[in-house]
């Protein structure tokens, strides 16, 4: 499994790098809207949509949603109508969705009864959860994209590497120290050991990185972006291990050799990225 997990991240970290700097920010968001778009189904079976209609009707609205946010986030203009603490309104969206999801995953399982007893809720979820990764994705991408094309690839690849280094960080750590579980109720897997080796991961990854110039952010401000970014990419890995475990698959799909699925790769990103994208917005407005 670990040597599976290293082949493809061989693979795929190269490709990955180099849409992030070469590919133009149009091509950059189909990428990330195919990406989304795959999750969207992979998000089927968690949502209780065993129809292949039903599937595909999902997909079709998950797709309009991103239509609609693509339209204005790379009109050009969105960066312009940045409303109070110079935070778009996509954002604003993101962050408050993932503000409430925070009790839901403290109280599990007793919060479960909502998406149990409604699928329309856990459609929703989905739906919001898939919006956000791909809204935060485009917004740390075309971030100042009209002055230095660089500017948001070196940021975004900074994110990327960050839950990266947090998730292999914590897989490893857990595996060979883990012995004290971190939240039972919702993943047996997962153990403060490490978290712990998750964060130290990231530490090592903000210290190289605040030693560059490329990110145009002070250390300390760069420090707090990362450690609530660390902080929302844990949240976002677990909101979809609480559906995961209520419907009792351990991946949500295996279109990624040795990671599972899209799903999978991108549950930390879909909290992470809003995050990062806000905090690094704020920061350009007021530090």
């Amino acid at each position: 499994m670990l040597r599976m997990r290293c082949i493809t991240s061989l693979i795929f970290i190269p490709i990955i790098i180099g849409a992030i700097f070469y590919l133009p920010i149009l091509a950059f968001g189909i990428i990330i809207f195919l990406i989304s778009m795959l999750a969207a189904w992979e998000w089927c079976p968690l949502a209780g949509l065993s129809l292949f209609y039903h599937r595909v009707l999902f997909i079709l609205l998950c797709g309009l949603m991103l239509c609609i946010s693509t339209l204005d986030m790379l009109s050009g203009n969105s960066l312009e109508r940045i409303h109070w603490l110079r935070i778009p309104d996509v954002l604003w969206v993101a962050i408050w969705w993932w503000i409430l999801v925070l009790p839901l995953v403290i109280f599990y399982p007793s919060s479960a009864f909502l998406w149990r007893t409604s699928r329309i809720l856990a459609i929703l979820f989905g739906l919001l959860t898939i919006w956000s990764f791909f809204c935060g994705m485009l917004m740390i991408r075309q971030y100042h994209y009209q002055l230095d094309h660089a500017v948001g690839a070196w940021r975004l690849l900074y994110l990327l590497i960050l839950v990266w280094g947090v998730d292999s960080g914590s897989y490893l750590f857990g595996k060979v120290f883990g012995r004290h579980q971190l939240v039972p109720k919702i993943s047996s897997g997962k153990t403060w050991e490490g978290l712990l080796g998750g964060l130290l991961s990231s530490y090592v990854i903000f210290f190289l990185f605040s030693r560059l110039t490329v990110l145009h952010i002070s250390p300390i401000s760069l420090l707090l972006c990362s450690i609530l970014t660390v902080l929302a990419s844990v949240l976002g890995d677990l909101s979809e291990s609480i559906f995961k475990r209520t419907v009792g698959i351990k991946d949500s799909g295996n279109l990624i050799p040795g990671h599972g699925g899209i799903l999978d790769r991108i549950d930390s990103l879909s909290a992470a990225a809003p995050v990062f994208a806000s905090l690094q917005l704020i920061i350009a407005g007021t530090i």
